[in-house]
Formats: C-alpha cells, structure tokens, sequence
C-alpha cells in the first residue's frame, strides 16, 4: 500500500471501512464468522493484497476485546490440538501468495467454506447426539482437529478467512456458545499475532497501512459491546443458524467478487 492509495479514500470509502472495523468487533464478540462481510468491504475499497494487510491489525484489536470477554471459556486442550496444523496451514498459505492471483484465491477460500458450511449443517441434522468438546482426545477427533487446523491457517493467511473455517470446526465439535466465543478468541488472537512477520515479509503491512489501521481502530470498540450486548440475547440453536449463515454471505461474496 502507498501513500496514494491511503490518502485518496474518499469519505465513503472511509464509512465503509469504518463499518467494517464495527463489524469485526461485532464478530468477535458474537457471530464468529461474520467478519468475513468486513474481509469483503476491505477488498472493495482497498487493492486486494493490501486489504489483507491493512485488515489484520483491526482483527488483532477485536481479538484482544473477546479474550478479555471470554477468556474464562477457552477450552485448552482444543487448542493445543489445533496449533501445530495451523502453523502448517499458514506457512502453505504463505507459498500460495507467493504466486496465486486474487482470483484463484478468492474461489477456492470461497468453495471450501460453502463445502464445510453444508458439511456442518448435515452433520448437526443427522448427529444422535452432541458431541463434547474433550471430542478431541479420540482418534477421529484429532484427525478433525488437524484438517480443519490445516485449513484454518492456509485461509486465515491468504485472506484473513479463518473465522469461518474454525467456525465449522468448533460447531461441529459440539462447543455450546459461551466455549465456543472463548476458545475461538484466543485462538484468534495467538494465530492473527503470529501472521504479522509474515505479512510484514510479503509487504502487506508497512507504515502507511498501519495509519489507516489508527483511524479505524476505535471502530472495533463499539462493535464489541454490541456483540457482548446481543449474545447474551440469542439462544443456542440461533446462534448457530447465524454462525452458519455468517460463513454462507461470506463464502458467495468471495466467489462472485
């Protein structure tokens, strides 16, 4: 990103950014997986390399707001299950920038999260029974946890998509809404900190992104306790059909883009 591109953000452009910031700290504090419609805004409004840049910074902000949220919900051993497959997933994710255009990108971020999103919703339709999140500790469980760690970190790098995806995983898990928030914080947070050298290396952050990320921060605030507000207002089954729904607008908006 230049100094051009970042001082000719007509006043439009910066209210829709601005809501986007809004948006993430809604998401992180409520519907995981809606700030995929943020990731989307950005791209519009930004070149499409620089808008993953200029966005991770914003999603860090909302990432440290849900971790004072929730924290006493993160479900641990998940964690430590899913973080050696991330780092996996972000290094490959950080071999395809390297020569993928913002088309293939964008349809193949796009086709996984619609592929799991219908994967997720036939799984809760036929399933006898919930499944715990200590699910983890069997065989089947840890394979789940590592393909969806692996996905999770290829698409969280190459375009901020990771909301979705762990989204999928932690709903297919059987995390009620409370664990659910709190273990995706600060999986969030550790992995979205954990791409800035990264991003850094491939030029999508310098100088000029961060000054945007400045003006837009205070935008997550507000958003956050917005989120705090109305989650403690939806039921669990809805809040699952938005956490769905969320992935859905966001998985066709990468497609039609």
């Amino acid at each position: 990103m230049n100094t051009m591109t970042l001082w000719h953000i007509s006043g439009w452009e910066f209210a829709a950014l601005a809501a986007a910031a809004l948006l993430v700290g809604f998401s992180k504090t409520a519907v995981s997986g809606a700030n995929t419609v943020s990731l989307a805004i950005f791209a519009a409004v930004l070149p499409a390399r620089a808008s993953t840049g200029a966005l991770l910074p914003i999603l860090i902000a909302g990432d440290v707001l849900a971790v004072l949220t929730y924290r006493r919900h993160a479900h641990w051993p998940t964690l430590w299950r899913l973080f050696p497959a991330v780092a996996v997933g972000v290094v490959a994710g950080t071999a395809f920038l390297e020569w993928a255009d913002d088309g293939i990108v964008r349809t193949s971020i796009g086709a996984i999260l619609l592929l799991m999103a219908g994967v997720t919703v036939w799984r809760r339709r036929t399933a006898d029974a919930e499944e715990e999140p200590d699910s983890v500790a069997t065989r089947a469980g840890r394979v789940k946890a590592r393909s969806y760690g692996v996905l999770g970190g290829f698409t969280t790098m190459v375009a901020n998509a990771g909301g979705p995806v762990m989204s999928m995983y932690l709903l297919s898990a059987g995390f009620r809404k409370l664990g659910f928030l709190g273990t995706s914080a600060f999986f969030f947070l550790i992995v979205n900190v954990s791409k800035v050298p990264f991003s850094v290396g491939l030029g999508l952050i310098d100088a000029h992104s961060l000054l945007l990320d400045l003006a837009l921060v205070v935008f997550v605030v507000p958003g956050a306790f917005i989120g705090k507000w109305a989650v403690n207002r939806i039921n669990q089954r809805l809040f699952e059909r938005l956490v769905i729904a969320a992935t859905v607008v966001g998985a066709v908006q990468l497609l039609v883009r």
